[in-house]
């Protein structure tokens, strides 16, 4: 049954919440692997050869869980909450996510598209609907949601100022987290404060700069690992994940580890 717009059953905040950090189900006598599936926009998204050095932070997710957690990265490009949902993705992570899997769920940079219908939401009403959507969607499953802030974008103002980008995305995100007792990862505070602290210079490497384009809101490797760790670390603190399912997180992780598959049948 597709999710759509329509209300589906809510497991209820405290049962979800319990799940949060809990060993994973065994069967047979052996744990069975939790996933951790990523909603989300070009930021997160898988990218392929053709697209290199252009890397989703998703990407570089599972170098800071242990073997226990897999990634599963159902993130696009250019998809805002109303058109993955229209497109009917969310359904098909509903068939696959499990009781203690996790759903993570990082929209905003086009949900702001005004312009552009198909994926416009206003953020104190569409916008929070649709996230409740994904919300009721994964504790339907016995699944955890969890919602992510939008990573910022690159851009500082003439004194080197790292300058917010997306506008009331964020804090219409935080309000909704808050009222349905979903955990949440404040990625873009942590990601505008990692920008400052950088600098318009040093940031560039971080970005998708290269000799052709100056791309300010997609990764390089060292962007894409340096964001997620920003969200491992978030995870970890907030009770999602157990200390001994993340793994790394203050060591350096060489940028030669990031591949890009060639697949084009992959591709979603």
């Amino acid at each position: 049954m597709s999710v759509g717009r329509r209300a589906v059953v809510t497991a209820g905040a405290g049962l979800a919440l319990a799940l949060a950090g809990a060993p994973p189900a065994r069967s047979q006598g052996h744990p069975r692997m939790r996933t951790l599936f990523l909603a989300g926009d070009s930021t997160a998204a898988q990218k392929y050869a053709d697209a290199a050095p252009e890397t989703g932070w998703g990407m570089a997710l599972p170098f800071f869980l242990h073997r226990g957690v897999r990634v599963a990265n159902h993130a696009v490009n250019g998809r805002s909450t109303k058109s993955f949902l229209d497109e009917g993705r969310l359904d098909a992570i509903l068939t696959a996510i499990r009781p203690g899997d996790l759903l993570l769920v990082q929209f905003g940079h086009n949900d702001q598209k005004v312009a552009d219908p198909s994926r416009y939401t206003e953020p104190w009403t569409t916008y929070q609907d649709n996230l409740r959507v994904f919300v009721e969607g994964a504790r339907s499953r016995g699944a955890l949601p969890v919602l992510a802030t939008s990573v910022e974008r690159r851009k500082f103002d003439a004194d080197g100022t790292a300058l917010r980008t997306l506008g009331a995305y964020p804090a219409a995100m935080r309000e909704t987290a808050l009222a349905s007792d979903v955990p949440l990862l404040d990625v873009e505070a942590l990601s505008l404060a990692l920008w400052q602290r950088l600098g318009p210079d040093a940031t560039k490497p971080y970005f998708n700069w290269t000799e052709t384009e100056q791309d300010n809101t997609h990764f390089n490797p060292p962007g894409a690992i340096e964001v997620a760790r920003l969200v491992t670390a978030e995870l970890l603190r907030t009770h999602v994940l157990a200390p001994r399912e993340t793994r790394r997180l203050d060591d350096g992780i060489p940028t030669d580890l990031i591949t890009w598959p060639d697949a084009e049948e992959n591709r979603p």
